[in-house]
């Protein structure tokens, strides 16, 4: 009998409810479509670090990234094939590649660079870099052996281009200088601006000449999918704990993500708390009316004996329903949203120190559309308890006078 009553006026009141319902589902769609953007940031820039720099999971020697930096030779990996085969074998990797890093000087024949560089096996590294951008030149290949690849802040530091000459100079693992002429294959942009300003890459075998050496300083793992990481990350340091090596996984190696993801979720809690307010006052006030409308009918209800709960309930429970009504809609009317958005894509400018721009889109996440509309409506029911409450406090010879 309340359903059939509370649906009844629902369906009266009908600029009421289309005024409540309009509030609840731009509620509910802005929810959804700023979280589908929150997430796709969150997805773009973990793909871009992962395809660009760091692979999704890293091996190496303990201690390496607190104290490697100023001495990689101090870190090596012995056999880096034979770690490799080993690490190859879980189903998840899709491939294994060893990187050796040095730090030295760039002549172009007039001026010196301080660099950092990468021995890199290339190959295997053009099917990770996805998200690396050729600007000049082409990409590396396991057959130059003389070849070098420039991050764009280097080549322009040092007016290089393809095909032009280099000399790099390093001290070697024993102590002794060393010395190698390259030829500029290319010129590359990632989406670090700040690594491609010092940052080179050479061929593995080359940068183990260099260095007097034939290890690395890192496994790099490419995985399948991004998904995995974390389930192949647990397995590896179950194998690995009490060895020499350590681990980690693309995200717990990225300061940049951690800190954008820190941010963009508190902007994303306050916005979702500003909707939810901007429900409440809209649903309040519509009650409110809404009750200061049908004093009478109130009055009627109360005089044929029904109680003060009894009203309470009934406009609440007409807020429910307007509420849930709400959420769905939003939450439909949200995902068609997403996608006539993501079909076009949002043109977006290089975020804080990075190079390039990119294209986004609205992800539909399950648990951010089933928060989306929870969010609307128990939003309609909260707004609904004080309007509720105010009705029992009506004197009843008061409220029938309204039916004159």
């Amino acid at each position: 009998m309340l359903m059939k009553l509370a649906i009844r006026n629902v369906l009266r009141q009908k600029v009421r409810t289309g005024m409540t319902l309009a509030a609840i589902i731009f509620g509910v769609m802005g929810l959804i479509l700023a979280g589908g953007f929150v997430q796709d940031i969150f997805i773009q820039l973990g793909e871009a670090i992962i395809h660009s720099q760091t692979g999704h999971i890293q091996v190496f020697k303990k201690d390496f990234l607190e104290k490697g930096t100023r001495s990689p030779e101090r870190f090596l990996i012995d056999e880096p094939e034979k770690l490799a085969v080993q690490l190859a074998r879980h189903e998840e990797v899709e491939s294994v590649m060893s990187r050796l890093y040095f730090s030295g000087l760039l002549n172009n024949g007039k001026r010196d660079l301080a660099i950092i560089g990468e021995g890199i096996e290339p190959d295997k590294e053009v099917k990770l870099g996805s998200f690396i951008t050729i600007t000049a030149g082409r990409q590396l290949t396991n057959k130059d052996r003389d070849g070098i690849l420039l991050g764009d802040g280097v080549a322009k530091t040092l007016g290089l281009k393809p095909g032009d000459r280099v000399t790099l100079v390093m001290t070697a693992a024993e102590g002794a200088m060393n010395t190698l002429d390259f030829e500029v294959i290319g010129v590359f942009q990632s989406f670090s601006k700040d690594f491609d300003s010092r940052a080179v890459r050479i061929p593995l075998p080359s940068a183990q000449e260099l260095l007097v050496t034939k290890g690395a300083n890192l496994m790099v793992l490419a995985l399948h999918k991004t998904e995995d990481t974390s389930k192949v990350v647990a397995r590896l340091t179950g194998e690995l704990q009490g060895g020499p090596l350590d681990l980690r996984s693309w995200s717990s190696l990225s300061d940049f993500y951690d800190k954008a993801v820190q941010l963009y979720d508190r902007q994303f809690g306050v916005l979702q708390m500003i909707i939810l307010l901007m429900v409440l006052l809209s649903v309040a006030n519509s009650v409110n009316m809404s009750v200061f409308e049908r004093q009478g009918e109130f009055g009627t209800m109360q005089a044929l004996g029904n109680r003060s709960g009894d009203l309470v309930r009934l406009i609440i429970t007409e807020s429910a329903i307007i509420g849930l009504a709400g959420a769905l809609l939003g939450m439909l009317l949200g995902v068609v949203a997403a996608l006539a958005i993501s079909a076009i894509g949002i043109p977006m400018p290089p975020p804080p120190n990075a190079n390039l721009g990119y294209t986004a889109y609205i992800r539909i996440v399950p648990f951010n559309l089933l928060t989306s509309g929870l969010v609307g409506f128990v939003g309609t029911v909260l707004a609904s308890i004080v309007p509720a409450f105010k009705v029992t406090r009506m004197p009843v010879v008061d409220a029938l006078r309204q039916n004159i």
